[in-house]
């Protein structure tokens, strides 16, 4: 594998990583589901009116939550935080010279501190990626008009392709726990509600959920036909779904 290639498949899974925490979080809180509904939406059907703002959490906030309804969800988001948290341990140790202070520093937990590590995974996951990209390698002047010495240097090839392995492996792992890897699973005990017809979830790691219609044409919802002349139910679409269950069933539904 080429340098390019090793950098860009780990920024990918850095990427996907952090665009699906909110999800992973979601899920720690949430019984696991066998196929229904897509984990991005299963948080529209709780009976409690009580919202969960992920983006309002704290790093840390799972000590709020000592039974999570999920256990393996919790697993994974604690062995994702652990693997990249010492990554960046790893990664500083080799490359780091930003002087304390440096707002682009990594800090190592001590007993006293947490370090870094109380910015949270994100700010991990963003830390590394520069690391990866070989950000802020070039010298920077300092207040004499001189060069310094650039607050980081190149990444080495070896540590690039563990940085690789790493995001991989936190990636693999979180897409199999959400059940968003590609695959096309019958929709149990939820037919149309348009036509009674068997409704199939997609899902596919590259992309969000759909649901399709197994009556075709012959079915009168509201959708477009895919290319294999089935209703779908895109993104977009999903929420009304959900709607038109939550109404068959007499269901009061929040938008």
């Amino acid at each position: 594998m080429t340098y390019a290639a090793a950098v860009h498949e780990t920024v990918t899974a850095l990427r996907i990583i952090r665009e699906r925490w909110g999800d992973l979080l979601l899920a720690i809180e949430t019984p696991p589901a066998d196929t229904w509904p897509p984990r991005q939406l299963e948080h529209t059907l709780r009976a409690s009116d009580d919202e969960l703002l992920v983006e309002d959490r704290a790093p840390l906030v799972l000590r709020e939550h000592p039974a999570p309804l999920n256990v393996t969800a919790l697993d994974t988001r604690l062995a994702v935080e652990r693997a990249l948290y010492d990554l960046a341990d790893l990664l500083a140790a080799a490359v780091q010279h930003a002087d304390p202070g440096d707002p682009r520093r990594w800090d190592y937990r001590s007993p006293t501190s947490p370090g870094s590590r109380a910015h949270g995974l994100h700010w991990a996951s963003v830390w590394i990626e520069g690391r990866v990209r070989d950000a802020d390698t070039e010298p920077e002047p300092l207040d004499d008009g001189a060069l310094g010495a650039p607050p980081f240097d190149v990444l080495p090839p070896h540590l690039l392709h563990e940085a690789r392995r790493t995001a991989r492996a936190c990636e693999g792992r979180m897409v199999r726990l959400l059940g968003i890897n590609q695959r096309n699973t019958p929709i149990p005990d939820r037919p149309c509600p348009w036509c009674g017809g068997e409704l199939t979830l997609h899902t596919d790691p590259n992309g969000p959920p759909s649901i399709t219609c197994s009556a075709g044409s012959g079915c009168t919802a509201p959708v477009a036909l895919d290319e294999q002349g089935r209703r779908t139910w895109e993104w977009a679409n999903l929420p009304a779904l959900l709607a038109a269950f939550a109404a068959s069933e007499g269901m009061p539904h929040r938008p």
